[in-house]
C-alpha cells in the first residue's frame, strides 16, 4: 500500500515510520510512504494559513494550497483514498478501519492522510476532497498529526504480512463485541500475583471458557458498554453478559413520596404501573421488583393483583405477564426491600435514585459511567417514585442519582412506568 502524508511537519513522521513493525513493513516493501510538506506548495513569502471568515479567533489552512498538494500526490501515485482528521469527524473504530481498508484496496492501494493544524481545514476542502473525516476521541489536540499516526498504525495492522499472526489481528479487542482477555507470561508468580490455575491446566476447553468470561467482564467493567451496545449479539452473548453483570433490583415507592399538596405521604397504586414496570424489569434482566406501600388496603390490592397473575386464574391469563409478575413482591418500605436484597446477596445494594431534583449531597452518575458502579461488585437497587416524586428523606439515602429523563421538547410528563423503562434501557439495555 502506498501512503501519501501531506503535512506541515514532515519531521514528526521520520522516527515513527522507521520504527517497529511499520519500519519492518517498509523494508519488506509492504508499505511505501511519501511525505510531502505543505510549505512546498507556497512561495517563500506566501502564508499557508488565513483568518477564519466572520467573527472569531483562529486560522485555517488555505484550501488552494492543500488542493495543490492533493493533485501533486495523485499525479504521482494515482487517485487516493483521502483521509482527513477533525474532532467533528466519525469516531475511529475497528469495524470502520476494516471498511476503510477495503475501500483503499478497491481504489488502487493508495491512501492519503491530510492532518490539519490551527483551527483545521476550510469546510469546502473537506466537502470537495475528503473520502472520510476521522476523529480519535471526544477531545481536541493541537493538530491532526497524532491522529494521523494513530490511523496509520491501526490501518497497517490490517495489511497482510505486517502482523505476523493473522489470529492476533482477528482476536484483538474490538474485532468482535468484547475486548481482549487478560494475558500472562513467565514467571508464574510475580509480586505475589499468580497466573490463574486454568491457564496452567492444559485444558483448552476450560481455558476458552475462562477467556470468554474474562473478555466479557473486561468489556463491562472497563467502560466499553456503549461499544457493546453497538454490536450484533447472539442469544448466548446476551446470556453470558447477563451472568457477568451485578444483580439489579427496582422498587416502586408508593410510600414516602410527595403527594398533591406537597406533603410526604402515600400515593394510590395503579395496575398499569405495576404490570409495565414488572415487564420492563424482566426484559432488562433485573433480579427482583418491589412495590412499597404501608397502607393495608393498598397492600391487599397489590397482593391480590400479584396473586391473580401468578396463579394465572381466569380466562384472561397472560403467560408473559405472569412470568414478569412472578418475581414481584409487595413490601412495607424501602428498608424492607433493602433487607430482602441483603438476605439474598449477602451485601447491601448500591441505591440509585431517580428524580428531576438535584441534591448537593448526592452525586449524579451518568448513564455512560455505569461501569464505575459495577466494579464495586454489589447489587444495584433503582428507586422510582410515584405521585410528585420521592421524598427528600428517601433521596438522601441514595448513593447516587441518575440524570432525569428529558426529551427535546419542553413537555416533560412521563409516567413512572415509561421513565423506568427508559432508565433500564440507558443503564443496561443492549
Amino acid at each position: 500500500m502506498k501512503v501519501s502524508i501531506v503535512t506541515l511537519f514532515p519531521d514528526l513522521y521520520q522516527p515513527f515510520l522507521s520504527t517497529s513493525l511499520i519500519g519492518r513493513a517498509v523494508k519488506q516493501e509492504r508499505l511505501e510512504f511519501d511525505i510531502t510538506s505543505l510549505l512546498s506548495f507556497c512561495s517563500p513569502k506566501e502564508r499557508i494559513d488565513a483568518p477564519t471568515v466572520g467573527h472569531g479567533p483562529g486560522m485555517l489552512l488555505r484550501p488552494e494550497v492543500v488542493e495543490k498538494a492533493i493533485q501533486a500526490q495523485e499525479q504521482k501515485f494515482g487517485r487516493a483514498f483521502r483521509v482527513f482528521f477533525s474532532p467533528h469527524g466519525e469516531q475511529l473504530t475497528q469495524p470502520l478501519l476494516g471498511e476503510i481498508a477495503e475501500q483503499i484496496r478497491a481504489s488502487g492501494d493508495h491512501c492519503m492522510v491530510l492532518p490539519a493544524r490551527y483551527e483545521g481545514m476550510d469546510v469546502r476542502l473537506e466537502e470537495e476532497y475528503a473520502d472520510v473525516i476521522l476523529s480519535i476521541g471526544d477531545y481536541v489536540l493541537m493538530g491532526g498529526d497524532l491522529p494521523a499516526m494513530v490511523f496509520l498504525e491501526a490501518i497497517s495492522r490490517l495489511i497482510p504480512g505486517v502482523i505476523g499472526s493473522k489470529e492476533s489481528v482477528e482476536e484483538e479487542s474490538f474485532s468482535g463485541p468484547f475486548v481482549d482477555h487478560p494475558h500472562y507470561t513467565a514467571p508464574l508468580e510475580w509480586h505475589g500475583k499468580v497466573v490463574p490455575d486454568v491457564l496452567r491446566s492444559g485444558n483448552h476447553a476450560a481455558q476458552a471458557v475462562w477467556r470468554r468470561q474474562q473478555s466479557i467482564r473486561r468489556t463491562l467493567m472497563g467502560g466499553h458498554f456503549q461499544w457493546l451496545r453497538s454490536q450484533s449479539l447472539t442469544a448466548q452473548d446476551r446470556k453470558d453478559i447477563h451472568a457477568q453483570m451485578p444483580h439489579h433490583y427496582a422498587v416502586l415507592m408508593h410510600t414516602d413520596v410527595v403527594v398533591e399538596d406537597g406533603r410526604v405521604g402515600e400515593s394510590s397504586v395503579t395496575s398499569l404501573d405495576i404490570h409495565d414496570i414488572a415487564r420492563s424489569a424482566k426484559t432488562f434482566g433485573l433480579h427482583g421488583y418491589f412495590i412499597a406501600t404501608r397502607l393495608v388496603d393498598q397492600k391487599r390490592i397489590v397482593e391480590q393483583l400479584l396473586g391473580f397473575w401468578q396463579q394465572g386464574e381466569g380466562v384472561t391469563y397472560n403467560p408473559s405477564r405472569h412470568e414478569a409478575l412472578a418475581f414481584a413482591e409487595v413490601v412495607d418500605s424501602l428498608d424492607v426491600a433493602i433487607a430482602a436484597i441483603l438476605e439474598r446477596e449477602g451485601v447491601e445494594p448500591i441505591i440509585i435514585g431517580t428524580s428531576a431534583r438535584e441534591l448537593d449531597n448526592v452525586p449524579t452518575i451518568s448513564y455512560a459511567m455505569q461501569h464505575l458502579i459495577w466494579r464495586q461488585e454489589r447489587p444495584v437497587l433503582f428507586v422510582f417514585g410515584t405521585a410528585r416524586g420521592l421524598a427528600e428523606s428517601v433521596l438522601m439515602r441514595c448513593d447516587y442519582l441518575v440524570p432525569p429523563v428529558y426529551g427535546i421538547s419542553g413537555f416533560n410528563h412521563l409516567s413512572v412506568r415509561s421513565a423506568a423503562a427508559i432508565v433500564f434501557d440507558r443503564w443496561m439495555g443492549l
